[in-house]
């Protein structure tokens, strides 16, 4: 009994050294050898056709669970007569969902639609659409019931405070008289920011005004605080998986295994910067900087990126600058040459678009 005690104490004692000797080994084991190159890409365009042309699973359990959501429309509609907002989210698109819902139950209201995945979008020409929409609405009102006229004029509605002042204003009493505002990823990449999100809340808490939006990032709730998720958006959240392909938001986002485009290269390039220390980056980012400045020249000589990045303390000597440049040399993000002056110089092999681009998503 006692020598299978010592037996499995060995096997013990071995299996622990030789696990902290992996260990040990591990952490000296040499730089990756993978390069930017090595990342297998394909024609952009190719890519989008073999995606749409993927045929969709369990189609008739999806048909089944969008007859059963249509069931729901006539409860969500009740929802925003009673001033809430509807904040869908769930896997999948709901584009199609909701537009189906707008069409098939908000025809006795006036629609705007927000397409918030689109790289861009001007709130306020979306804010002067409104309350011209809602002027016109008022004046139909109130012709069909003969009263006289007493709203505010849409004319002198410059500012966005001015116009959503207009909108909130209470020009009747009628709980039904309001525009439902349709907003598609109201977390798109166009409105994450604070001003959107705050212009947006001010909007959907007016009185003559309804949302009815849409989320897919994990951490869209971080937008909002307290305020603009239960006085302001009011939310009343509904879970509405539709496993359905973003083919309509998606196009606007460059896919990771494709290439050709800037916004794919940069992207590229990004993910390789981002497993590099912030220092590495920094000294990366006055080279790129430098590089934008001074397009018609070779490249930024050695000596002067050290000076740069030891003046802004990103290196501490000519030793850590050399392994910064060692590693992007490595991953093929900058390649040296001699300028006419026999100076070795550093140049980031990619437009100047793809170069924009690359800061931008390093700064974010």
């Amino acid at each position: 009994m006692e020598d299978i005690d010592n037996i499995e104490e060995e096997d013990e004692f071995g299996f622990s050294r030789n696990y902290f000797l992996a260990k040990e080994l591990g952490g000296a084991s040499k730089r990756s050898a993978h390069k930017l190159s090595d990342i297998h890409i394909v024609d952009e365009q190719e890519l989008r056709e073999t995606s749409s042309n993927i045929e969709m699973k369990h189609a008739k359990e999806v048909s089944k669970l969008m007859s059963d959501y249509k069931t729901m429309y006539p409860k969500w509609v009740f929802e925003l007569r009673c001033g809430f907002g509807l904040l869908m989210y769930g896997f999948g698109s709901k584009k199609a969902l909701i537009e189906d819902f707008a069409s098939a139950s908000l025809t006795e209201y006036s629609v705007v639609v927000i397409n918030g995945y689109l790289p861009s979008v001007n709130l306020k020409q979306v804010l002067l659409a409104l309350a011209e929409l809602l002027s016109e609405l008022l004046k139909s009102r109130r012709k069909s019931s003969g009263s006289v006229s007493k709203g505010q004029e849409t004319s002198p509605l410059r500012s966005i405070d001015d116009i959503l002042s207009f909108l909130h204003a209470p020009q009747s009493e009628d709980k039904d008289c309001f525009i439902c505002v349709v907003v598609h990823n109201i977390d798109g990449p166009a409105l994450r920011d604070p001003e959107s999100q705050q212009t947006l809340a001010r909007l959907a808490s007016c009185s003559h005004i309804r949302l009815v939006a849409s989320i897919d990032h994990v951490n869209a709730p971080l937008l909002w605080d307290k305020k603009m998720v239960h006085t302001q958006f009011n939310w009343l959240w509904h879970h509405v998986p539709t496993f359905a392909p973003y083919n309509v938001e998606g196009v606007f986002f460059p896919l990771v295994l494709a290439q050709g485009s800037t916004a794919q290269t940069a992207k590229t390039a990004a993910i390789v910067l981002q497993s590099l220390t912030p220092n590495a980056q920094n000294v990366f980012k006055i080279l790129a900087e430098y590089q934008l400045s001074h397009p018609d020249e070779d490249g930024m000589p050695t000596d002067d990126l050290y000076s740069a990045s030891r003046e802004r303390f990103f290196v501490s000597s000519q030793v850590t600058l050399n392994s910064h440049l060692t590693e992007f040399k490595d991953h093929e993000l900058v390649k040296t040459k001699r300028n006419s002056d026999g100076q070795e110089c550093l140049n980031i092999p990619l437009t100047s678009d793809a170069l924009r681009q690359l800061l931008l998503d390093l700064n974010q």
